[in-house]
């Protein structure tokens, strides 16, 4: 028997990110785990939704560049803290080591296995939050976290799963099966 939710968001866990952008002169970053995979092609695009009260959000209207950082389980301290204190009132911009890539006001983190510059495509506004649609213009990758095919394997990059329902952090477990392999059994003839 399945029991009524109401309109409750049923896809957590979902990956933590560290979203960043340059406020006010200075890098800031904030944990945002409403992502998402927007196409599978080129350009490649991604979304990042931010409540409008965060202070990250006009950064990325004044530069139209942002990063998305993927912070592996180690961590998960930093990935919290900059998800609980606002950059309104605290710099966070000495946190970590950072780099830049290709774009100026895409602030990198160096701990985080992978980083992705964006150059801002869209923002669809909602009440209280707004998605921005970025451009992936660069990833950036520890080569420790690479198959021998150069593909980022997700198991090395230990990613944090974030679940609103248990307000838990999660890991990943192992792998169950092959995408577009383990479906063939069912197929007839």
């Amino acid at each position: 028997m399945k029991k009524d939710l109401g309109p409750a968001t049923a896809m957590y866990p979902s990956l933590t990110t560290i979203v960043g952008a340059v406020v006010n002169g200075r890098p800031n970053f904030l944990a945002v785990a409403h992502v998402g995979i927007m196409n599978h092609g080129q350009p490649q695009y991604i979304s990042v939704g931010i409540n409008k009260s965060h202070y990250s959000g006009p950064g990325i209207h004044e530069h139209r560049e942002f990063s998305v950082n993927i912070p592996s389980e180690a961590l998960m301290a930093e990935t919290d803290y900059v998800g609980i204190v606002s950059g309104k009132k605290t710099d966070k911009s000495t946190l970590f080591e950072l780099f830049t890539g290709e774009l100026q006001h895409a602030p990198l983190i160096a701990q985080c296995p992978v980083c992705m510059e964006c150059r801002l495509h869209q923002v669809v506004d909602f009440p209280s939050h707004e998605v921005f649609i970025g451009e992936i213009v660069k990833t950036w990758a520890d080569e420790s976290i690479l198959t021998e095919k150069g593909h980022i394997d997700p198991a090395k990059v230990r990613p944090l799963l974030f679940d609103m329902g248990t307000l838990s952090y999660y890991g990943l477990g192992p792998v169950l099966g092959g995408c577009w392999n383990v479906g063939k059994k069912l197929k007839k003839g």
